[in-house]
């Protein structure tokens, strides 16, 4: 694909479609890549994007119970007062 670069200042942009745009998620800000004579220009995600979702379906299906305790019964915290 071709894409003309655009005056912006004095500087030069590319302008994505909005296809583009909406099949990759690109909100506001990209990844830019540069590698080996290739400028890569990648959807910025946040680290954690999709976990609210994943964790409230781990409760709906009861996966979110603790794998072993916090506390087990031999534990004395008087050495922590």
């Amino acid at each position: 694909m071709d894409i003309s670069l655009i005056s912006i200042g004095n500087s030069k942009g590319i302008r994505l479609s909005k296809t583009i745009l909406e099949k990759y998620n690109i909100q506001d800000t990209i990844e830019l890549i540069l590698e080996k004579g290739f400028i890569i220009l990648k959807p910025k995600t946040s680290a954690r994007s999709g976990w609210e979702k994943s964790f409230k379906k781990m409760h709906e299906n009861g996966d979110d119970n603790h794998l072993i305790a916090d506390v087990f019964n031999d534990e004395s915290f008087e050495e922590w007062k």
